[in-house]
């Protein structure tokens, strides 16, 4: 199992297939376990790039909090791509929920390095500071929960948590504190610069991310959106052949762009 260490920090990560690079990133209290079902499919053209985020999974649980954070994050899908296919490499980039988040951030901090975004079930943060402060709320009451409760929290949670291990409650306190919790409007103000293929993703049930999904199809110049239908939340997993089916269909897409570019 590869791991990258990043700074004394221990990341966890995946390499399947061959091909472009596609780096995808989990939801929070998920695991890279949450893509297993798309693995088989994504890596016959593709070099699957899978990875546990800082406090999840089979990467480390850093006891401090500052080690938890956006920057923190986007550098560590650096790293990895990096340490896959070498420095500056270029990707495509997309994940669930936090995971797509934290790709829209990645797009924000290293346009250059992004080939097409794929953004699955996620918000893109807040512009008013009232909504970025309520939503603060939840994070932190859902630090304070894994604090007091500790991993049994997850026993009842949606498919992509509930199923999958992690070592350690603290570490996913501390990242929901750090990562889940938003400090500014950043990612959401640069939607309209977004300048590579993007294709927006969202399970027809899921419900709290339906306009989020509408409002980024609308601010990102060109973008796709795709409501999966008998899907909510975990998208990929409640109704994986729809999630597949509009993946392959955009990343084929992306692909053949690429390699009319590589003709010119």
């Amino acid at each position: 199992m590869p791991y990258l260490n990043r700074d004394g920090v221990r990341l966890y990560y995946e390499v399947h297939g061959s091909g472009p690079p596609l780096i995808l990133t989990h939801g929070y209290s998920s695991t890279s376990a949450m893509w297993a079902g798309q693995i088989t499919a994504l890596s016959k053209n593709f070099k699957l790039i899978i990875w546990d985020m800082r406090g999840h999974g089979a990467s480390d649980y850093p006891s401090d909090q500052s080690l938890y954070s956006e920057p923190h994050t986007v550098e560590d899908i650096a790293a990895i791509l990096d340490e896959v296919n070498g420095p500056g490499s270029q990707a495509i980039v997309g994940g669930l929920s936090l995971g797509g988040y934290m790709s829209l951030a990645f797009y924000r901090v290293h346009p250059e390095r992004v080939r097409a975004l794929l953004i699955i079930d996620t918000g893109p943060g807040f512009k008013k500071d009232s909504a970025r402060e309520q939503w603060n709320k939840t994070a932190h009451a859902t630090a304070q929960n894994f604090d007091t409760k500790g991993l049994s929290v997850l026993q009842d949670a949606s498919a992509e948590r509930s199923t999958v291990t992690h070592r350690d409650a603290k570490g996913l306190a501390h990242a929901a504190r750090g990562m889940l919790a938003q400090r500014d409007a950043k990612v959401i103000g640069s939607l309209a610069s977004i300048k590579v293929p993007s294709l927006v993703i969202v399970g027809a049930d899921d419900t709290p991310f339906l306009a989020a999904s509408e409002y980024m199809s609308k601010k990102i110049p060109g973008a796709r959106k795709v409501i999966v239908p008998r899907a909510g939340h975990a998208v990929n997993i409640d109704n994986p052949d729809g999630f597949l089916e509009a993946v392959t269909r955009f990343l084929e897409g992306v692909r053949e762009g690429g390699k009319e570019k590589a003709k010119l």
